[in-house]
């Protein structure tokens, strides 16, 4: 197991700015940490790989559709195109950064709605706009799509889709992101759907019910832990925490008043949850 942490909390735009925070994380414990990639281009991310590097610290990516004409899900060739060319985007650059996995809702624009579920064409659009962005990958990164919950969007909400589109890719490289917030809102038994999809789980994020502190409020972490041991999954768990700090990811988390006491707090707290669950 590889413990992290992402530095949405912290901006979406890593720079030496942050070295102070990157210090105090490996400090706290953590592996590696989740780098937004929202702007910049590949070169940048490589500069950015050798500063990690000089911490110490490993590397996930999170990234995004950032707007509807870069949707690979649209009716539109035009922005299906480019969003396709933004999931490239998104592979290169991790890449660039040696990261070891790029997770995401890399599928639609986030809270962009169509009043229903996803009709048979949007989901073969799923499927082959996922596949194109896996084939790209290749061998160089693991690629791990993220369901989200059905007030963030509608295209891909449950663990049990994002098995089956996994299945449907059909890629060694291209699994789903486990994220216990996510599943705490859509999953009538949130433990026990790890064990019912284990075989695609490439990914976990560790998040609170209120997207606050680890530990203090209501998603059985420990229990989630256990399940994820149990079935056998060895890889990342990022602990993900917002605060309103950041107008914009306030907007997209929802997130409109404080969770947390501090964010050493979250980060501190988050580290001794997890070493301790995964140690039990």
């Amino acid at each position: 197991m590889k413990l992290g942490f992402n530095l949405l909390l912290w901006t979406t735009h890593v720079t030496a700015e942050h070295l102070p925070t990157l210090r105090a994380l490996k400090a706290a414990g953590y592996d590696g940490v989740e780098v937004p990639v929202f702007m910049e281009t590949p070169a940048y991310y490589a500069r950015l790989a050798d500063m990690l590097a000089g911490e110490g610290l490993a590397s996930t990516v999170v990234g995004i559709v950032p707007d509807p004409a870069r949707n690979p899900l649209s009716d539109d060739p035009a922005c299906s195109a480019a969003g396709v060319d933004h999931l490239k985007w998104l592979v290169d650059c991790s890449v660039a950064l040696g990261a070891e996995v790029l997770c995401g809702p890399f599928f639609q624009p986030l809270s962009t709605f169509s009043g229903r579920g996803p009709l048979p064409r949007e989901w073969d659009r799923l499927v082959a706009t996922q596949t194109a962005m896996a084939d790209h990958a290749g061998d160089a990164i693991t690629l791990a799509v993220e369901p989200l919950n059905r007030f963030e969007c509608y295209a891909l909400t449950t663990a049990a889709d994002a098995a089956r589109l996994v299945a449907a890719v059909a890629r060694a490289n291209y699994g789903y992101l486990y994220d216990t917030f996510h599943a705490n809102i859509e999953e009538r038994d949130p433990v026990g759907v790890i064990g019912a999809t284990a075989q695609a789980i490439a990914h976990v994020h560790i998040s609170e019910n209120d997207r606050g502190t680890p530990g203090r409020g209501h998603v059985p972490i420990g229990a989630t832990l256990s399940a994820l041991k149990a079935a056998g999954y060895d890889g990342w768990l990022t602990v993900e925490a917002f605060g309103h700090a950041l107008p914009d990811i306030a907007a997209a988390t929802r997130v409109w008043r404080p969770l947390f006491g501090s964010q050493a707090e979250v980060y501190t707290e988050g580290a001794r949850l997890v070493r301790a669950g995964w140690a039990a």
